[in-house]
């Protein structure tokens, strides 16, 4: 990958695009993770408003300090950014206490978790005029649909979902991106505590987009390849209502007539 001019190419495409749109700025949620350290910056890049939200909801401690931790590099690095921390633990506890009890299984309330995160950023973004960036990449959004439909996948714009996971990395590293973010493990941070994306889908980023890219002869696999395949082929049938546009029941012409 030729990596400075995918850089180059994503800054003018965010410029371009929010000029045209009359939008002043963007704003994102920091996790503290890879995808959106590297959104926000190059959001920065273009010279436009940014606005970074720390949005803890019982988060692990690591995770909310590696967001303050990048949000003050942006600070350092570029002009024009500004931020706040919500702390949305009391609105979610709040919310546990008026769903009815035989709903709030764990995926569910990580999905309501996501969903609050995303009506609070669309507030900053709706107040100020500026644009939500999303921070979903091209394995997440379009192989196995690793985000919550209308949470993280709530945006406006979505500048780095056609890198793969390992080619954000790529670019993290060219932009020099802060260490521990670079070094952690990826997270959704949607659980209250420290387990990975690996430990809930079952495959790391590199075996995923190897699967995602996969045109072989499944008899030749190992058995691991075979079981990476499985997980991918599983989760992509299953999370194609995120990947594809919502269905319409379209009318046939003469019913209205």
């Amino acid at each position: 990958m030729q990596t400075k001019k995918v850089i180059a190419h994503i800054v003018s495409w965010l410029d371009n695009y929010a000029t045209n749109a009359g939008m002043k700025g963007f704003v994102l949620g920091i996790s503290g993770g890879i995808d959106s350290a590297v959104t926000s910056a190059l959001c920065a890049m273009t010279g436009k408003k940014l606005i970074c939200l720390n949005l803890p909801i019982h988060q692990a401690p690591n995770q909310f300090v590696r967001s303050n931790n990048h949000i003050a590099w942006l600070k350092e690095n570029f002009e024009g950014i500004s931020s706040e921390v919500v702390d949305l633990t009391a609105t979610f506890d709040q919310t546990c206490k008026d769903f009815p009890k035989e709903i709030q299984d764990q995926l569910t309330m990580a999905n309501v978790r996501a969903r609050l995160r995303m009506t609070t950023i669309y507030a900053f973004a709706g107040h100020h005029k500026y644009l939500v960036a999303g921070t979903g990449n091209k394995v997440e959004d379009f192989g196995v649909g690793f985000f919550t439909k209308y949470g993280d996948g709530g945006v406006d714009l979505s500048p780095i979902a056609d890198l793969m996971k390992s080619q954000v990395f790529e670019i993290a590293a060219e932009l020099g991106i802060i260490q521990e973010i670079q070094q952690a493990k990826p997270t959704d941070g949607l659980w209250g505590d420290d387990r990975t994306d690996e430990d809930q889908i079952g495959a790391s980023y590199p075996e995923l987009e190897w699967a995602m890219e996969f045109d072989g002869e499944e008899s030749e696999l190992t058995e691991r390849q075979k079981e990476v395949l499985a997980i991918y082929k599983k989760l992509n049938r299953a999370n194609q209502h995120k990947m594809v546009p919502i269905p319409v029941c379209e009318i046939p012409k003469e019913y209205f007539n």
